[in-house]
């Protein structure tokens, strides 16, 4: 099924969770969601899964509901049950190493220091798939890196990362309709969302 694309969020779920920065994949997975019509609310391979058509291609959208650190225990077993290749896989992500509101396309990579990103690297025991990364900034010295990522945005910094939402999500339909080339060509260069 090589027009098949698996769109995977990584985040926590569960309310406690809701609009922390570690969710920012499932903000974006979201909306992806609603843009394109497309329920994700099917709980099968330890994720909420919904399937559609976005750029005229098959998507299988994801949600893992394993936790972050276990993410990769869920795509790996919706990449085996649907047989997508790795290229056609597409993680969506926070990244403490990216200032706020900076979103990178990058065709394949290390972790970084992305626990859930560890997982799916681990599991597929491969790097060679695009993700798109949503930055959410360092924290500050006093801040331990978990309570930092579980905790939630300002005001000001939520309007920045709701236009960096909405500019990820146009990444991943770009990698579906033109290739991770040419999402990186056009999102990469920006220096924060407008």
């Amino acid at each position: 099924m090589d027009n098949l694309f698996i769109v995977a969020g990584l985040g926590n779920p569960g309310t406690r969770y809701e609009n922390t920065r570690h969710n920012v994949g499932f903000d974006t997975a979201e909306l992806l969601s609603e843009k394109h019509g497309i329920k994700v609310s099917k709980l099968k391979h330890k994720a909420y899964l919904g399937e559609g058509v976005i750029e005229g291609a098959r998507v299988v959208l994801a949600k893992p509901q394993t936790y972050m650190n276990l993410s990769g225990e869920s795509i790996r077993e919706i990449i085996d049950w649907y047989k997508a290749p790795l290229s056609n896989l597409i993680i969506i992500y926070d990244d403490v190493d990216l200032p706020l509101g900076r979103v990178r396309v990058r065709p394949k990579g290390s972790s970084g220091t992305h626990n859930g990103m560890k997982s799916v690297i681990y599991q597929l025991s491969a790097d060679d798939f695009p993700r798109v990364r949503v930055g959410i900034g360092n924290p500050p010295p006093e801040y331990d890196i978990a309570d930092y990522v579980l905790g939630r945005f300002s005001a000001g910094e939520r309007e920045i990362i709701d236009k960096s939402i909405k500019v990820a999500a146009e990444a991943v339909e770009e990698i579906i309709k033109a290739g991770v080339d040419s999402a990186m060509n056009k999102y990469n260069g920006q220096v924060e969302a407008r």
